[in-house]
């Protein structure tokens, strides 16, 4: 919930200091550089750690982060910090937490097949899912509705006093034994055992491409705040409504897989609701009404659920314990990729395109990534579990 808070937050304010959409870009560029550049190590890292340990000291450091982004933002609004300073301090801090995505991203994907036996990953993977998706609609409302009545300080507070819960939580599990088969190898074999893996395992690759070149495009809500203050003419809360209708969507239809989970052919279903979720972006892109925006979002949301789901499983199934921290985080390069490259990609096609084009451009190409997938990937079209 306070990395949704803390997200929406930043762009909200960063964008009204601007007012320029690239800056929202270059929050993501600064993000995806670290996460990117350190993630084969941190794989690495994953495996041969202690994961409780790993996953409690990088929260400590996203802590950190989120403190110094609380005191530059505080800063520019007394007006002790030049508009540009404020802006440039902002990209630091982001930077940092980029370090902090790097390790505990592949640490959050490993460490849930430490805690439950492989009989009921399905159901962990669910649940974990749902927990992550209402977070994501909780703290966008949240953020917007505090920032609104109250001030971006007061989000950084509670988004601080959420950090510190959860640190504390997590130094509550048992210390993790360590799954790694030798670890004493060195780096760079241990890495390249990890790729090798993922490039093999048609299926994992092919759902980690899917995902990445899906999201880089069809991202959407990375010019959420440019779409609320300029086109839908709504505020902060406005703003946290809609980056909060995706969730909103994923989690109803998550309850719904809960009861009824999914059956027989998921590779197709997949690719078929990853094209609805590029249609959902369209319609959100031509829309100029506020509920209309909203359904798109919602629904978007709901196709988003099932192919979110099918990658889960098949990287908890299809990957043996003592190589997922390294498989976890050529995923999470993938999901780094996708997110902050595409919030860079969304800044700078808005620059040269326009903001409705640029999102119409995403929606489009997410459509010709699932054609190219069924086409070129048909272990991933006949998947079934």
């Amino acid at each position: 919930m306070a990395l949704q808070m803390v997200n929406i937050g930043i762009g909200w304010y960063l964008y009204e200091l601007t007012g320029n959409p690239l800056a929202l870009g270059w929050v993501g560029l600064s993000e995806v550089i670290p996460a990117i550049s350190l993630a084969l190590y941190a794989g690495h890292r994953v495996d041969i750690s202690d994961k409780r340990t790993l996953l409690r000291n990088g929260m400590v450091f996203y802590w950190i982060a989120v403190a110094g982004l609380g005191l530059v933002t505080f800063s520019g609004d007394q007006f002790w910090l030049s508009s540009k300073t404020v802006e440039l301090l902002i990209y630091f801090f982001i930077f940092c937490t980029g370090v902090f995505r790097a390790f505990t991203g592949p640490t959050f994907q490993a460490i849930v097949a430490q805690l439950v036996s492989r009989d009921k990953l399905p159901q962990a993977i669910t649940l974990s899912t749902t927990a992550w998706q209402t977070a994501s609609v909780a703290g966008p409302v949240l953020s917007g509705f505090i920032i609104s009545k109250l001030g971006i300080s007061w989000m950084f507070g509670l988004a601080l006093t959420l950090v510190l819960f959860a640190i504390f939580r997590v130094n509550g599990i048992s210390r993790l034994p360590v799954a790694h088969v030798n670890p004493g190898q060195r780096t760079w074999e241990s890495v390249k055992n990890g790729l090798s893996f993922v490039w093999k395992t048609r299926e994992v690759f092919g759902a980690m491409c899917v995902d990445m070149f899906a999201v880089l495009f069809g991202g959407a809500t990375a010019m959420l705040p440019v779409f609320a203050k300029d086109i839908l003419h709504v505020d902060a809360t406005g703003m946290g409504m809609l980056k909060a209708a995706q969730g909103s969507g994923t989690i109803l239809m998550l309850f719904y897989l809960t009861k009824y989970p999914l059956q027989h052919t998921q590779g197709k279903k997949m690719l078929y609701c990853v094209a609805m979720f590029g249609v959902c972006i369209l319609v959100f892109a031509l829309s100029k009404n506020f509920w209309l925006s909203f359904a798109a979002l919602l629904f978007s949301g709901v196709f988003d659920a099932v192919s979110m789901l099918v990658r889960s499983t098949i990287m908890q199934l299809y990957v043996p314990d003592d190589m997922r921290g390294r498989v976890g985080s050529v995923n999470s390069m993938f999901i780094n990729s996708s997110n902050e490259l595409g919030q860079f990609e969304s800044g700078i096609a808005a620059r040269l395109l326009g903001t409705v084009p640029s999102v119409i451009f995403g929606g489009t190409m997410t459509l010709i990534v699932v054609l190219i997938a069924w086409l070129k990937a048909p272990s991933l079209r006949k998947l079934q579990y």
